[in-house]
Protein backbone atom coordinates (compact mmCIF):
# COMPACT_ATOMS: atom_id res chain seq x y z
CA UNK A 1 0.00 0.00 0.00
CA UNK A 2 3.08 1.95 0.91
CA UNK A 3 4.56 1.77 -2.23
CA UNK A 4 0.96 2.34 -4.32
CA UNK A 5 0.54 5.71 -2.39
CA UNK A 6 4.59 6.65 -2.80
CA UNK A 7 4.12 6.19 -6.81
CA UNK A 8 1.02 8.20 -6.74
CA UNK A 9 2.86 10.64 -5.23
CA UNK A 10 5.77 10.79 -7.56
CA UNK A 11 3.15 11.01 -10.26
CA UNK A 12 1.55 13.93 -8.98
CA UNK A 13 4.90 15.71 -8.37
CA UNK A 14 5.76 14.72 -12.18
CA UNK A 15 2.47 16.19 -13.55
CA UNK A 16 2.97 19.66 -10.85
CA UNK A 17 6.48 19.60 -12.38
CA UNK A 18 4.91 19.72 -15.77
CA UNK A 19 2.65 22.57 -14.56
CA UNK A 20 6.03 24.26 -13.44
CA UNK A 21 7.39 24.22 -16.76
CA UNK A 22 4.53 25.38 -18.24
CA UNK A 23 4.29 28.19 -15.79
CA UNK A 24 7.70 28.60 -16.87
CA UNK A 25 7.21 29.92 -20.24
CA UNK A 26 4.65 32.92 -19.11
CA UNK A 27 5.20 36.02 -21.31
CA UNK A 28 5.77 39.30 -18.94
CA UNK A 29 4.31 41.90 -20.31
CA UNK A 30 6.04 44.31 -17.84
CA UNK A 31 9.51 43.75 -18.77
CA UNK A 32 10.51 45.86 -21.13
CA UNK A 33 13.07 48.34 -22.47
CA UNK A 34 12.05 51.20 -25.14
CA UNK A 35 14.47 51.68 -27.55
CA UNK A 36 15.31 53.66 -31.19
CA UNK A 37 16.80 51.74 -34.37
CA UNK A 38 18.70 54.29 -36.54
CA UNK A 39 17.87 53.14 -40.14
CA UNK A 40 19.99 54.12 -43.07
CA UNK A 41 17.73 56.80 -44.99
CA UNK A 42 17.84 58.48 -41.48
CA UNK A 43 14.72 57.96 -40.48
CA UNK A 44 14.26 55.68 -36.60
CA UNK A 45 12.16 53.90 -35.69
CA UNK A 46 11.27 53.55 -31.93
CA UNK A 47 10.47 50.06 -30.24
CA UNK A 48 9.88 48.04 -26.84
CA UNK A 49 12.29 45.34 -26.41
CA UNK A 50 11.27 42.11 -24.73
CA UNK A 51 14.66 40.11 -24.26
CA UNK A 52 16.27 36.90 -22.87
CA UNK A 53 13.59 35.43 -22.89
CA UNK A 54 13.52 31.20 -22.63
CA UNK A 55 10.91 30.02 -24.17
CA UNK A 56 10.98 26.07 -23.24
CA UNK A 57 9.99 24.88 -19.59
CA UNK A 58 13.13 22.82 -19.71
CA UNK A 59 16.21 24.73 -20.87
CA UNK A 60 19.28 22.43 -22.12
CA UNK A 61 21.62 25.44 -23.42
CA UNK A 62 20.26 29.04 -21.36
CA UNK A 63 22.29 30.98 -24.01
CA UNK A 64 20.53 29.72 -27.52
CA UNK A 65 17.18 28.72 -26.12
CA UNK A 66 15.65 32.47 -25.99
CA UNK A 67 13.94 35.29 -27.92
CA UNK A 68 13.77 38.59 -27.96
CA UNK A 69 10.56 40.32 -29.12
CA UNK A 70 10.67 43.83 -30.26
CA UNK A 71 7.26 45.48 -30.63
CA UNK A 72 7.33 49.24 -33.01
CA UNK A 73 5.47 51.76 -31.36
CA UNK A 74 2.19 51.37 -33.80
CA UNK A 75 1.82 48.23 -32.29
CA UNK A 76 2.40 49.00 -28.41
CA UNK A 77 -1.79 48.42 -27.98
CA UNK A 78 -1.57 44.92 -28.82
CA UNK A 79 -2.56 45.38 -32.05
CA UNK A 80 -4.08 41.97 -33.14
CA UNK A 81 -4.11 42.32 -37.02
CA UNK A 82 -0.08 43.28 -36.88
CA UNK A 83 1.80 40.45 -38.35
CA UNK A 84 4.86 38.52 -36.53
CA UNK A 85 8.01 38.63 -38.63
CA UNK A 86 10.55 35.75 -37.30
CA UNK A 87 13.94 36.00 -38.51
CA UNK A 88 16.44 33.12 -37.80
CA UNK A 89 19.85 34.19 -38.08
CA UNK A 90 21.26 30.27 -38.44
CA UNK A 91 24.29 30.06 -40.42
CA UNK A 92 26.28 26.97 -41.60
CA UNK A 93 24.02 25.37 -39.12
CA UNK A 94 25.94 26.07 -36.19
CA UNK A 95 24.33 27.72 -32.90
CA UNK A 96 22.36 31.26 -33.09
CA UNK A 97 21.67 33.84 -30.33
CA UNK A 98 18.97 35.45 -29.92
CA UNK A 99 20.09 38.90 -31.23
CA UNK A 100 18.63 42.90 -31.87
CA UNK A 101 16.90 44.25 -34.72
CA UNK A 102 19.39 45.42 -37.22
CA UNK A 103 18.72 48.21 -40.54
CA UNK A 104 21.31 45.59 -42.40
CA UNK A 105 18.87 43.13 -42.40
CA UNK A 106 14.89 42.78 -42.69
CA UNK A 107 14.30 43.18 -39.23
CA UNK A 108 14.84 46.81 -39.49
CA UNK A 109 12.80 47.40 -42.13
CA UNK A 110 10.02 44.86 -40.58
CA UNK A 111 9.72 47.39 -37.19
CA UNK A 112 9.62 50.30 -39.54
CA UNK A 113 6.68 48.28 -41.48
CA UNK A 114 5.20 48.41 -37.89
CA UNK A 115 5.42 44.25 -37.68
CA UNK A 116 6.11 42.39 -34.42
CA UNK A 117 9.96 41.43 -34.51
CA UNK A 118 10.80 38.26 -32.88
CA UNK A 119 14.64 36.63 -33.17
CA UNK A 120 14.95 33.20 -31.44
CA UNK A 121 18.14 31.57 -30.63
CA UNK A 122 18.15 28.09 -31.92
CA UNK A 123 20.99 25.26 -30.42
CA UNK A 124 23.37 24.13 -33.63
CA UNK A 125 25.87 21.96 -34.80
CA UNK A 126 28.49 23.65 -32.13
CA UNK A 127 26.30 23.69 -28.90
CA UNK A 128 28.03 22.29 -25.81
CA UNK A 129 26.95 22.25 -22.48
CA UNK A 130 29.31 20.39 -19.65
CA UNK A 131 28.46 16.89 -18.00
CA UNK A 132 28.42 15.74 -14.74
CA UNK A 133 32.21 14.81 -15.25
CA UNK A 134 33.11 18.19 -17.12
CA UNK A 135 32.95 16.59 -20.96
CA UNK A 136 31.67 18.66 -23.27
CA UNK A 137 28.05 16.93 -24.49
CA UNK A 138 26.92 18.06 -27.62
CA UNK A 139 23.52 18.96 -27.89
CA UNK A 140 23.05 20.83 -30.83
CA UNK A 141 23.14 18.60 -33.61
CA UNK A 142 19.92 17.59 -36.01
CA UNK A 143 17.12 17.72 -35.35
CA UNK A 144 17.93 20.70 -32.21
CA UNK A 145 17.67 23.33 -34.63
CA UNK A 146 14.32 23.03 -36.16
CA UNK A 147 12.73 21.87 -32.66
CA UNK A 148 13.67 24.85 -30.91
CA UNK A 149 12.44 26.78 -33.74
CA UNK A 150 9.05 25.36 -33.63
CA UNK A 151 9.37 25.80 -29.61
CA UNK A 152 9.60 29.51 -29.91
CA UNK A 153 6.85 29.52 -32.48
CA UNK A 154 4.54 27.94 -30.04
CA UNK A 155 5.55 30.23 -27.31
CA UNK A 156 4.34 32.88 -28.82
CA UNK A 157 0.87 30.98 -29.76
CA UNK A 158 1.02 29.88 -25.77
CA UNK A 159 1.36 33.60 -25.32
CA UNK A 160 -1.06 35.22 -27.54
CA UNK A 161 -3.33 36.96 -25.51
CA UNK A 162 -0.43 39.03 -23.97
CA UNK A 163 2.09 39.13 -27.10
CA UNK A 164 0.95 42.19 -29.62
CA UNK A 165 0.65 41.10 -33.11
CA UNK A 166 -1.43 38.58 -34.92
CA UNK A 167 0.13 34.81 -34.33
CA UNK A 168 -2.13 33.87 -37.49
CA UNK A 169 0.21 36.06 -39.57
CA UNK A 170 3.94 34.52 -38.48
CA UNK A 171 6.27 34.98 -41.49
CA UNK A 172 9.56 33.45 -41.24
CA UNK A 173 12.66 34.90 -42.56
CA UNK A 174 15.94 32.58 -43.18
CA UNK A 175 19.25 32.64 -45.13
CA UNK A 176 21.44 29.31 -46.31
CA UNK A 177 20.89 26.71 -43.75
CA UNK A 178 18.49 29.36 -41.84
CA UNK A 179 16.50 29.34 -45.22
CA UNK A 180 16.47 25.80 -45.12
CA UNK A 181 15.15 26.05 -41.58
CA UNK A 182 13.02 28.17 -42.39
CA UNK A 183 11.44 26.07 -44.79
CA UNK A 184 11.44 23.26 -42.82
CA UNK A 185 9.18 25.45 -40.45
CA UNK A 186 6.77 26.32 -43.36
CA UNK A 187 6.60 22.85 -44.83
CA UNK A 188 6.36 20.95 -41.33
CA UNK A 189 4.09 22.63 -39.55
CA UNK A 190 2.60 20.84 -36.46
CA UNK A 191 4.13 17.43 -37.59
CA UNK A 192 4.00 15.11 -34.84
CA UNK A 193 7.10 13.95 -35.30
CA UNK A 194 8.95 16.32 -33.69
CA UNK A 195 6.15 16.18 -30.81
CA UNK A 196 8.81 13.95 -28.62
CA UNK A 197 11.97 16.14 -29.13
CA UNK A 198 9.38 19.32 -28.10
CA UNK A 199 7.75 17.57 -25.05
CA UNK A 200 11.12 16.56 -23.56
CA UNK A 201 12.15 20.58 -23.71
CA UNK A 202 8.77 21.50 -22.20
CA UNK A 203 7.98 23.25 -24.98
CA UNK A 204 4.24 24.53 -24.75
CA UNK A 205 1.24 22.35 -26.67
CA UNK A 206 0.20 24.25 -29.19
CA UNK A 207 0.44 24.88 -32.78
CA UNK A 208 4.16 25.30 -34.53
CA UNK A 209 2.77 26.42 -38.32
CA UNK A 210 3.44 29.54 -40.03
CA UNK A 211 1.13 31.93 -42.31
CA UNK A 212 4.50 32.51 -44.76
CA UNK A 213 8.15 31.64 -45.36
CA UNK A 214 10.74 33.81 -46.94
CA UNK A 215 13.25 31.73 -47.75
CA UNK A 216 17.05 32.82 -49.15
CA UNK A 217 19.25 30.26 -50.44
CA UNK A 218 18.32 27.05 -48.59
CA UNK A 219 20.62 24.74 -47.85
CA UNK A 220 18.36 21.99 -47.76
CA UNK A 221 17.30 18.15 -49.38
CA UNK A 222 20.51 17.34 -47.84
CA UNK A 223 20.27 13.51 -48.62
CA UNK A 224 20.16 14.34 -52.29
CA UNK A 225 22.54 17.74 -52.43
CA UNK A 226 25.85 15.85 -53.39
CA UNK A 227 24.19 13.86 -56.24
CA UNK A 228 22.38 17.35 -57.65
CA UNK A 229 25.13 19.18 -57.64
CA UNK A 230 27.28 16.83 -59.45
CA UNK A 231 24.59 16.20 -61.77
CA UNK A 232 24.89 20.39 -62.69
CA UNK A 233 28.20 20.67 -62.28
CA UNK A 234 29.81 17.35 -63.86
CA UNK A 235 31.31 19.29 -67.09
CA UNK A 236 34.12 20.94 -64.72
CA UNK A 237 35.76 17.96 -63.05
CA UNK A 238 38.48 18.25 -65.52
CA UNK A 239 38.27 21.96 -65.93
CA UNK A 240 38.13 24.54 -64.03
CA UNK A 241 37.61 22.01 -60.88
CA UNK A 242 40.88 19.99 -62.03
CA UNK A 243 40.10 17.09 -60.05
CA UNK A 244 42.25 14.41 -59.12
CA UNK A 245 41.35 11.02 -60.63
CA UNK A 246 39.61 10.07 -57.19
CA UNK A 247 37.50 12.49 -57.11
CA UNK A 248 36.52 12.32 -60.75
CA UNK A 249 35.55 9.08 -59.92
CA UNK A 250 33.34 9.97 -57.01
CA UNK A 251 31.74 12.82 -58.75
CA UNK A 252 30.89 10.59 -61.90
CA UNK A 253 29.56 8.39 -59.49
CA UNK A 254 26.98 10.93 -58.19
CA UNK A 255 26.36 12.16 -60.96
CA UNK A 256 24.77 9.03 -62.41
CA UNK A 257 22.69 8.41 -59.69
CA UNK A 258 20.82 11.66 -59.53
CA UNK A 259 18.66 11.05 -62.61
CA UNK A 260 16.86 8.41 -60.98
CA UNK A 261 16.25 11.06 -57.55
CA UNK A 262 15.35 13.81 -60.27
CA UNK A 263 12.61 11.54 -62.21
CA UNK A 264 10.92 10.14 -59.23
CA UNK A 265 9.95 13.12 -57.50
CA UNK A 266 7.02 13.49 -59.85
CA UNK A 267 7.49 17.22 -59.64
CA UNK A 268 5.99 19.29 -63.05
CA UNK A 269 6.47 22.21 -64.81
CA UNK A 270 3.91 25.03 -65.08
CA UNK A 271 2.53 23.68 -68.27
CA UNK A 272 2.19 19.99 -66.60
CA UNK A 273 5.05 18.59 -68.03
CA UNK A 274 7.12 16.39 -66.06
CA UNK A 275 10.44 17.96 -64.98
CA UNK A 276 12.98 15.08 -65.22
CA UNK A 277 16.93 15.27 -65.92
CA UNK A 278 16.03 15.46 -69.58
CA UNK A 279 14.26 18.61 -70.13
CA UNK A 280 16.07 20.07 -66.82
CA UNK A 281 18.54 22.11 -68.48
CA UNK A 282 16.36 24.04 -71.18
CA UNK A 283 13.89 24.60 -67.52
CA UNK A 284 16.61 26.31 -66.50
CA UNK A 285 17.82 28.28 -69.30
CA UNK A 286 14.14 29.92 -69.12
CA UNK A 287 14.95 30.82 -65.25
CA UNK A 288 17.91 32.25 -66.02
CA UNK A 289 16.68 34.19 -69.29
CA UNK A 290 13.88 35.34 -66.64
CA UNK A 291 16.34 36.76 -64.20
CA UNK A 292 18.56 38.51 -67.08
CA UNK A 293 15.25 39.93 -68.09
CA UNK A 294 14.06 41.55 -64.45
CA UNK A 295 17.83 42.69 -64.53
CA UNK A 296 17.55 44.35 -67.56
CA UNK A 297 14.27 45.85 -67.07
CA UNK A 298 16.01 47.72 -63.68
CA UNK A 299 18.58 49.18 -65.67
CA UNK A 300 20.81 46.69 -65.05
CA UNK A 301 24.03 45.67 -67.37
CA UNK A 302 24.66 42.24 -68.61
CA UNK A 303 27.98 40.93 -68.58
CA UNK A 304 28.39 38.61 -71.94
CA UNK A 305 30.81 36.81 -70.05
CA UNK A 306 28.12 35.43 -68.60
CA UNK A 307 26.74 33.55 -71.59
CA UNK A 308 23.45 35.51 -71.64
CA UNK A 309 22.99 38.01 -74.99
CA UNK A 310 20.02 39.82 -76.68
CA UNK A 311 19.04 38.82 -80.28
CA UNK A 312 15.81 39.87 -82.19
CA UNK A 313 14.79 41.63 -79.31
CA UNK A 314 14.77 37.82 -77.13
CA UNK A 315 17.26 36.75 -74.29
CA UNK A 316 19.25 33.99 -75.47
CA UNK A 317 21.05 31.65 -72.96
CA UNK A 318 24.32 30.04 -73.66
CA UNK A 319 23.94 27.66 -70.79
CA UNK A 320 27.07 25.95 -70.55
CA UNK A 321 28.81 29.31 -70.93
CA UNK A 322 26.96 30.56 -67.70
CA UNK A 323 27.73 27.53 -66.07
CA UNK A 324 30.92 27.76 -66.38
CA UNK A 325 30.80 31.45 -65.70
CA UNK A 326 29.88 30.56 -62.61
CA UNK A 327 33.09 29.52 -61.35
CA UNK A 328 34.92 32.51 -62.29
CA UNK A 329 33.10 34.25 -59.30
CA UNK A 330 33.93 31.71 -56.59
CA UNK A 331 35.01 28.13 -57.07
CA UNK A 332 33.31 24.76 -57.46
CA UNK A 333 33.07 22.97 -54.04
CA UNK A 334 35.14 19.50 -54.06
CA UNK A 335 32.90 16.17 -53.86
CA UNK A 336 30.71 14.95 -52.42
CA UNK A 337 29.87 18.95 -51.55
CA UNK A 338 28.14 17.79 -48.75
CA UNK A 339 29.23 14.64 -46.93
CA UNK A 340 32.58 14.70 -47.17
CA UNK A 341 33.55 13.25 -44.38
CA UNK A 342 36.31 10.77 -44.71
CA UNK A 343 36.08 10.59 -48.59
CA UNK A 344 39.61 10.63 -49.03
CA UNK A 345 40.28 13.32 -46.58
CA UNK A 346 38.88 13.90 -42.90
CA UNK A 347 37.16 17.02 -43.60
CA UNK A 348 33.95 17.34 -42.10
CA UNK A 349 31.41 20.23 -43.88
CA UNK A 350 28.67 21.85 -41.54
CA UNK A 351 26.48 19.18 -42.55
CA UNK A 352 28.79 16.22 -41.31
CA UNK A 353 28.92 18.60 -38.31
CA UNK A 354 25.12 19.06 -38.13
CA UNK A 355 24.43 15.10 -38.28
CA UNK A 356 27.47 13.72 -36.06
CA UNK A 357 26.78 13.08 -31.98
CA UNK A 358 26.95 14.18 -28.81
CA UNK A 359 30.32 13.80 -27.71
CA UNK A 360 31.04 16.01 -30.61
CA UNK A 361 32.00 13.72 -33.60
CA UNK A 362 30.59 14.46 -36.92
CA UNK A 363 29.25 11.55 -39.18
CA UNK A 364 28.28 10.89 -42.48
CA UNK A 365 24.42 11.03 -43.09
CA UNK A 366 24.33 9.54 -46.86
CA UNK A 367 24.32 6.14 -47.56
CA UNK A 368 26.66 6.89 -50.91
CA UNK A 369 29.25 9.28 -48.33
CA UNK A 370 29.05 6.40 -45.86
CA UNK A 371 30.28 3.71 -48.53
CA UNK A 372 32.90 6.06 -50.36
CA UNK A 373 34.03 6.72 -46.66
CA UNK A 374 34.66 3.55 -45.87
CA UNK A 375 35.42 2.02 -49.28
CA UNK A 376 32.46 -0.34 -48.60
CA UNK A 377 29.29 -0.27 -50.77
CA UNK A 378 27.81 -2.93 -48.64
CA UNK A 379 27.26 0.14 -45.78
CA UNK A 380 24.59 1.96 -45.23
CA UNK A 381 23.41 4.80 -42.59
CA UNK A 382 21.44 3.60 -39.49
CA UNK A 383 17.96 3.94 -38.66
CA UNK A 384 18.16 6.06 -36.38
CA UNK A 385 20.72 8.56 -38.86
CA UNK A 386 17.96 8.75 -41.55
CA UNK A 387 15.42 9.72 -39.40
CA UNK A 388 17.33 12.35 -38.48
CA UNK A 389 17.98 13.29 -41.97
CA UNK A 390 14.19 13.02 -42.57
CA UNK A 391 13.50 15.32 -40.17
CA UNK A 392 15.60 18.03 -41.76
CA UNK A 393 13.78 18.18 -45.07
CA UNK A 394 11.10 20.28 -45.83
CA UNK A 395 11.16 18.08 -49.31
CA UNK A 396 9.69 14.99 -46.49
CA UNK A 397 6.59 17.20 -45.58
CA UNK A 398 5.26 19.53 -48.19
CA UNK A 399 1.22 18.66 -48.96
CA UNK A 400 1.98 15.40 -46.58
CA UNK A 401 -0.83 14.57 -44.51
CA UNK A 402 -0.65 15.59 -40.77
CA UNK A 403 1.88 18.63 -41.48
CA UNK A 404 0.03 22.09 -42.19
CA UNK A 405 2.31 23.68 -45.39
CA UNK A 406 3.03 27.13 -44.98
CA UNK A 407 0.07 29.17 -47.94
CA UNK A 408 2.70 31.59 -48.62
CA UNK A 409 6.83 30.91 -50.00
CA UNK A 410 9.09 33.65 -50.96
CA UNK A 411 11.79 31.89 -52.16
CA UNK A 412 14.94 33.54 -53.85
CA UNK A 413 18.65 31.98 -54.85
CA UNK A 414 21.22 33.90 -56.51
CA UNK A 415 21.64 33.29 -60.07
CA UNK A 416 25.71 33.05 -59.66
CA UNK A 417 25.09 31.28 -56.14
CA UNK A 418 27.38 27.87 -56.21
CA UNK A 419 26.70 27.24 -52.66
CA UNK A 420 24.12 24.25 -53.65
CA UNK A 421 22.50 22.93 -57.08
CA UNK A 422 19.85 25.39 -58.61
CA UNK A 423 17.65 21.88 -58.53
CA UNK A 424 17.97 22.15 -54.98
CA UNK A 425 15.69 25.32 -54.64
CA UNK A 426 13.53 25.19 -57.77
CA UNK A 427 12.74 21.61 -57.30
CA UNK A 428 10.98 23.19 -53.53
CA UNK A 429 9.42 25.32 -55.49
CA UNK A 430 8.11 23.84 -58.22
CA UNK A 431 6.97 21.13 -55.79
CA UNK A 432 5.15 23.56 -53.57
CA UNK A 433 3.46 24.94 -56.88
CA UNK A 434 2.43 21.50 -57.95
CA UNK A 435 0.31 21.26 -54.76
CA UNK A 436 -1.18 24.84 -55.40
CA UNK A 437 0.62 26.64 -52.65
CA UNK A 438 1.62 30.51 -53.43
CA UNK A 439 5.51 30.67 -54.41
CA UNK A 440 6.90 33.54 -55.72
CA UNK A 441 10.30 32.21 -56.76
CA UNK A 442 13.25 33.81 -58.79
CA UNK A 443 17.15 33.43 -59.22
CA UNK A 444 18.17 36.75 -58.87
CA UNK A 445 20.70 38.01 -61.39
CA UNK A 446 23.79 38.72 -60.44
CA UNK A 447 23.82 37.32 -56.63
CA UNK A 448 25.67 34.99 -54.99
CA UNK A 449 25.00 33.06 -51.50
CA UNK A 450 23.13 36.21 -49.60
CA UNK A 451 20.19 36.90 -48.36
CA UNK A 452 17.71 39.71 -47.25
CA UNK A 453 18.35 41.69 -50.44
CA UNK A 454 15.99 43.77 -52.33
CA UNK A 455 13.67 44.61 -49.23
CA UNK A 456 11.42 47.28 -50.73
CA UNK A 457 10.44 43.54 -52.95
CA UNK A 458 10.03 41.66 -50.13
CA UNK A 459 7.81 43.98 -48.44
CA UNK A 460 5.47 44.81 -51.11
CA UNK A 461 5.03 40.67 -51.29
CA UNK A 462 4.24 40.64 -47.44
CA UNK A 463 1.63 43.37 -47.69
CA UNK A 464 -0.31 41.67 -50.59
CA UNK A 465 -0.63 38.23 -48.85
CA UNK A 466 -1.47 39.64 -45.97
CA UNK A 467 -3.88 42.00 -47.29
CA UNK A 468 -5.81 38.85 -48.88
CA UNK A 469 -5.56 36.87 -45.59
Amino acid sequence: MKKIILMMFLCFLMSFGTLLAAGNIKFDAKKFVDKTLELHDGASVKYRAYENIYYVGNVVDSVCQTLNIFVPESAFKNNKNTPIFLKTNVGGYRASKASGPSAKDATGRALQEGYIVVIPGSRGSDSKIKDSEGNNLYTGRAPAAIVDLKAAIRYLRYNKKTIPGNTDLIITDGTSAGGALSALLGASGNSSDYEPYLSELGAAKERDDVFAVISFCPITDLEHADMAYEWIYSWANIQPRGLSPYHFDVAEELDQRYPEYQNNLGIKLPDGTALTTNNYLEYLKTLIADSAKKALDKGEQIDTQTGVTIKDNEIVVDLDAYLAYIPTIRSLKIPPAFDKLGVLEQDATPENQLFGNSKGEPANFTDMGLKLAKDDFSLTVSPEMKKRVYLMNPMNYIGEAGAKTAENWYIRHGAVDRDTAFQVPVNLALKLQNIGYNVDFDLSWGRGHMGDYDLDEVFEWIRKIVAVN
